[in-house]
């Protein structure tokens, strides 16, 4: 059930992609020809208006062909309004963009319905106090309800953590709720260095200690729950974007890069976990989805905006041969990312089976 659920999230994901796509089309009257999710053959599918919906044989992607959108297609006089290409370079970058945006927004609406509902959060309660620690120094004991920081509320382990970690080698006043009794504690966290999961190395501070795995639910009133969700969006499209970067950089290893295989991999994983984390890893796959479909490749959504403010500037069009090789040239570019993600996915498969 976690794999079906996996593969159907994904399948979720592409629908919502092309549908920003589809909706933002129809609102600006383009003929729509065909509504695929997945690629190459038609498996199954219905026609509807002026419109086929299908299901492809290949599910790596989907697809909204719109009328006159390939560079060498002739335009029947009678449909010229309608076609994409002769439509103005703003509607085509709306439509192009909605896609992503889509994406984006499906995210937002996931991370939204979760934190209306509630989810488990792990309390600040103390488990266990490693020897020769800080916390041991200090007297932390197993069940300690950590409530402040400085004077600062404490409401998750994540609060507490986040707090200690930014202050290496910096003393901290723990307010402690032990036995119905509260305490002050004085402690210094330890400075350790760490990498972080884009492989930067971070000073963090720490103390020692297990969280007890005491949870409570957490949930935001919808107005809150609305400004939360914008906030951790915010942080997965940045955690998103810096990732790429890294990678460019080379200061992450393309060994990290992951396909389709990895992604159900991890969602399978996560939906073992609980359905509320799955749906979080959902919105993040979601906002993963729309920005690299943002990244200036030909073929990709962003290397199209690319290539219409090209002719924005230009102030005129460019030319069909030079579309058809910017396209070829996008094509190979995906083709050889898509192969090392599968290379690198299959590796990681094998390393698993032999360790």
């Amino acid at each position: 059930m976690p794999l079906i659920l996996a593969i159907v999230s994904l399948g979720v994901l592409i629908f919502v992609h092309e549908l920003g796509h589809f909706l933002t089309a129809k609102m600006f009257g383009v003929f729509v020809e065909r509504f695929s999710l997945g690629f190459g053959p038609k498996v199954v599918g219905f026609q509807k208006g002026e419109t086929e919906y299908i299901i492809s044989a290949v599910p790596l992607g989907g697809y909204v062909k719109m009328y006159g959108e390939e560079p060498t297609e002739e335009i029947d006089p009678q449909l010229k309004e309608r076609s994409f290409s002769h439509k103005p370079l703003w509607q085509k970058s709306l439509i192009v963009l909605a896609g992503p945006l889509a994406n984006i927004l499906f995210a937002w609406l996931l991370v939204y319905s979760v934190n209306v509902v509630g989810f488990p959060t792990l309390k600040a309660e103390i488990g266990k106090v490693l020897p020769n620690t800080p916390a041991e120094r200090a007297g932390l004991k197993p069940k300690d309800l950590i409530v402040a920081i400085n004077g600062k509320e404490v409401s998750s382990w994540d609060d507490m953590a986040r707090i200690i970690h930014s202050h290496p080698n910096q003393p901290l006043t723990l307010t402690v709720k032990r036995n119905g009794k509260i305490l002050t504690i004085k402690i210094t966290p330890t400075a350790k260095k760490m990498k972080t999961m884009l492989g930067q190395e971070k000073t963090v501070g720490l103390i020692g200690v297990y969280p007890s795995g005491a949870t409570f639910t957490k949930r935001y009133n919808p107005f809150v729950a609305a400004i939360a969700a914008t906030q951790q969006t915010y942080n997965m499209v940045a955690v998103t974007i810096t990732g790429i970067v890294k990678l460019i950089q080379r200061k992450v290893s393309v060994k990290s890069l992951g396909g389709p295989i990895m992604i159900v991999q991890m969602a399978t994983q996560q939906a073992k976990s609980g359905l509320l984390q799955f749906i979080l890893f959902t919105a993040l796959i979601s906002v993963n989805l729309g920005i690299i479909n943002l990244l200036p490749i030909p073929i990709l959504d962003g290397g199209h905006i690319v290539l219409f403010c090209i002719e924005g500037i230009r102030r005129r069009p460019l030319s069909a041969r030079t579309k058809e090789i910017a396209q070829q040239v996008g094509l190979a570019i995906i083709v050889l990312i898509m192969l090392l993600a599968m290379y690198n996915d299959i590796t990681r498969i094998i390393g698993q089976k032999f360790q």
